[in-house]
């Protein structure tokens, strides 16, 4: 059994997490509820940052809230001293009405409208991350018509492939995301955008993919960046002061993941770029990077009841709990594996192995295939770990199922930060059918 941070088994022989009991947290907010460990989010974060420090670099580390949002989450951000990135309107009144400070904040995002750019302009957002030409005009066209400057970025796709699920790969060539380095697409807009007076493009943005294991992907990207800035210097008098490396660094889910220390990835990232600047004879730029599943993901767990059981003799035992493809949707989509125990008898030998089914009409509703547990029954507590990162941010309602509600847990306090739904709230912005007799 593998326990992440501060979980642990308790005396009665329960999963203990920030010195709260598990079952009791079961008890008091019902399940599906996700619980997090705050002390590892302060570990993860710091180790990030530590590493910066130590290689004598500036730098931002911005939490990709994408992973997991909600107001209190965004606060532990700045407590944590980190910036923040953002991607749609609601990321960005998240990040304002916990206060976050607004130049600490990158707009991220493929299709950003108007209405967003404007809102982001108002606010002071620090820097935009540029996605394409579309993109481009539209706050060029925001930026001058209210003579208001705004720093920017581009975001480019440097022709690496990460060793990853293809849905998560976005640093190849074939990607919805950036401007193409090979076909000449980055050229361009950093032409037009060093002669747009309003726009102060002040580097670039690469990003390879997630769930990454080493840092041969980000060195490569480096390497491919800095042959172009040498040409970009020479044609086009730009020099970029940040680069950008992204985000993407893997967690451990199951037995058989290896993923480095947060400080592991930034040396190697740093110690590339370092190299390169020396190689072409530039300053070291100010690296930023967006970790956001390697800060949350393993700090979550989520708590389920177990309910009902089926056994098909001689194929497999499934066994049903109260959540499934509605707050943990990445089994589906992504194939995703975890593991878990019986938080109620954490101590118990595995006797069998189950398939954990969610309650949503879909065959594809299965949380784990082959998880070994105890002989489970009816009303057992079951912790999934590692479910920090995209399984708030990504949960929904199919089958009008209410979304969990979330607590923090540190020093043995738990505190509630997002309310669960109520069935009361399933049908709150629903309207009644006009009246057929209208004409």
């Amino acid at each position: 059994m593998y326990l992440h941070g501060t979980s642990k088994i308790n005396s009665l022989g329960h999963l203990e997490i920030g010195g709260a009991d598990t079952v009791e947290i079961a008890k008091n907010y019902g399940t599906p509820v996700y619980v997090y460990d705050v002390a590892l989010i302060r570990e993860r974060a710091r180790g990030f940052q530590k590493a910066f420090e130590e290689e004598g670099v500036q730098y931002q580390v911005a939490y990709a809230s994408k992973a997991f949002s909600c107001i209190a989450m965004v606060q532990l951000a700045e407590e944590l001293g980190m910036s923040l990135d953002i991607v749609s309107g609601g990321e960005l009144m998240t990040a304002k009405k916990a206060g976050f400070p607004m130049e600490r904040v990158h707009f991220h995002g493929n299709n950003k409208s108007p209405e967003e750019i404007k809102l982001a302009l108002d606010l002071g957002v620090g820097c935009f991350v540029l996605d394409n030409f579309y993109e481009v005009s539209l706050l060029q066209q925001a930026a001058s018509s209210r003579n208001q400057k705004a720093d920017a970025l581009i975001r480019t796709t440097p022709g690496v492939e990460a060793h990853t699920h293809e849905y998560i790969s976005t640093g190849q060539e074939d990607s919805k995301f950036g401007f193409d380095l090979s076909s000449g697409q980055a050229d361009k807009v950093i032409k037009i955008l060093q002669e747009d007076t309003m726009i102060n493009l002040r580097g670039i943005h690469s990003h390879i993919g997630s769930q990454i294991f080493d840092t041969n992907g980000f060195v490569l990207a480096v390497e491919k960046l800095f042959s172009q800035f040498a040409s970009w210097r020479e044609e086009y008098g730009f020099v970029p002061e940040i680069l950008n490396a992204g985000g993407g660094f893997g967690i451990r889910y199951v037995e058989g993941d290896e993923p480095l220390l947060p400080e592991d990835y930034v040396k190697g990232l740093i110690h590339a770029v370092k190299k390169e600047a020396r190689n072409e004879n530039m300053e070291v730029p100010e690296i930023w990077i967006e970790p956001g599943r390697s800060i949350t993901g393993d700090a979550g767990t989520t708590l389920y009841t177990v309910g009902s059981k089926k056994d098909i003799p001689g194929v497999r035992r499934y066994l049903s709990v109260d959540g499934g493809m509605t707050d943990n949707i990445r089994p589906a989509l992504y194939q995703a594996e975890y593991e878990g125990i019986l938080a109620n008898r954490a101590n118990e030998q595995a006797e069998d192995n189950f398939a954990v089914a969610g309650k949503c009409c879909e065959s594809g509703d299965m949380l784990i295939w082959k998880l070994p547990l105890p002989e489970a029954d009816h009303n057992d507590i079951l912790a999934v770990f590692c479910t920090g990162a995209y399984g708030y941010s990504m949960a929904n309602n199919y089958n009008r199922i209410t979304k969990p509600p979330v607590v923090f847990v540190e020093d043995n306090q738990v505190d509630l930060v997002v309310k669960g739904e109520t069935l009361e709230d399933i049908t709150k912005n629903d309207l009644p059918l006009r009246s057929k007799e209208r004409v």
